[in-house]
């Protein structure tokens, strides 16, 4: 597949339905792979962490990494590149929605109590199994190897990593690295929480004029205000560097 490179991570040129066909074909495959979608918050922190951190080894090894940010996009026009736009949010609903078939095996790593009973009755059909791992499980060895070994032991089609950045990335980078489980994984965020109403996105106009994170600072100022406000301007002068430099790094 054809790549663009920007700010040191290579996006795929993929539409919403190309990587919608793309991961159903991925979740019937024998071998592991995963998607990532990279927004401004995950091209900070990969920038800051250099080259050589466990994060970026991490995106190196994805089989597709899809823009998940209008405004990286807009950035990126800027500097004379277009990334094609496929949001996380769109393409978990998009996928629950058009992709996943009666029957599929469907794993939900992360979420609450409640969230496997509300996708069976928005989404009937897909076999689900869910596992919440404790917070902070990435640097817990034991509770690591044990949400790779409950992943490994469904052999599901489809993963959906909701563990947050940069835990879910990790996991799947370690998932193929240890070769035994199969089918696709999705590092989500919060995208399940969307499209089951636990949390309410911002309005399609919003979307368009790229103020989505206004409207999520907006519902959790408390949780959200250093990432938009203090660390998220950053994404200017790494924009600029790579310009000057070729390095997002």
């Amino acid at each position: 597949m054809a790549r663009d490179d920007f700010i040191g991570i290579a996006f795929d040129a993929l539409s919403m339905d190309q990587a919608t066909r793309r991961i159903a074909e991925m979740s019937r495959e024998e071998r592991f792979s995963f998607v990532v979608t990279p927004n401004v918050d995950h091209a900070i922190k990969l920038s800051r962490d250099g080259n050589d951190s466990p994060v970026r080894s991490a995106y190196a090894k994805a089989a597709i990494v899809l823009c998940d940010s209008r405004i990286l996009a807009g950035l990126a026009r800027r500097c004379g590149i277009s990334l094609s736009i496929v949001p996380g949010s769109d393409l978990t609903r998009e996928l629950f929605t058009h992709a996943l078939k009666p029957g599929d095996r469907v794993a939900i790593i992360g979420g609450e109590a409640a969230t496997v009973p509300e996708l069976q009755r928005r989404f009937p059909g897909p076999a689900y199994t869910q596992h919440i791992p404790p917070m902070g499980f990435i640097g817990d060895t034991s509770a690591r190897e044990a949400t790779a070994a409950f992943i490994e032991k469904t052999g599901a089609d489809y993963v959906f990593l909701a563990v947050g950045f940069p835990q879910s990335e990790l996991l799947a980078a370690e998932l193929v690295d240890r070769g035994k489980a199969r089918g696709v994984g999705l590092c989500i965020g919060a995208s399940i929480e969307f499209i089951i109403g636990t949390k309410q996105r911002a309005p399609r106009w919003m979307q368009r004029l790229s103020l989505e994170w206004l409207f999520r600072l907006l519902s959790e100022p408390r949780r959200l205000w250093r990432r938009y406000l203090i660390d998220g301007p950053a994404i200017f002068a790494i924009v600029l560097r790579w310009r000057r430099t070729g390095h997002g790094v």
